[in-house]
């Protein structure tokens, strides 16, 4: 996706961007662009392919980390560069809010890329 086109191997927010990309709608490149781009959930209401994010440092404002739910209780994530992607356990001592990505909310947190 963009620049990172030619890559290979993905980092959370980039792991998130490619799998929107393939549907259709751009979320934007960085964890907090991610953050921005949608509609927040409620945790009992989370779908597949929501946006869930962590924060791992409160001294910093929001999330350091973002995953895509697989169901209710699990996602599928790039735990750090260079890690293998896996499925883990949705919920995490760090869980921060889902966010259901929407074209209208995806293109206006991107709009500041160039």
């Amino acid at each position: 996706v963009g620049r990172g086109a030619g890559v290979r191997g993905f980092d959370c927010s980039g792991l998130t961007e490619y799998a929107w990309a393939r549907a259709g709608v751009l979320i934007g490149r960085t964890t907090s662009e991610q953050w921005r781009s949608g509609v927040r959930i409620d945790r009992q209401d989370v779908q597949p392919g929501d946006l869930v994010f962590y924060d791992s440092d409160r001294s910093s404002a929001g999330p350091e980390h973002v995953a895509l739910a697989v169901d209710a209780t699990r996602m599928v994530h790039a735990p750090y560069t260079g890690a293998f992607v896996r499925v883990d356990p949705l919920d995490r001592r760090t869980f921060l809010g889902i966010v259901r990505p929407s074209e209208s909310a995806a293109n206006l947190a991107g709009a500041g890329r160039g």
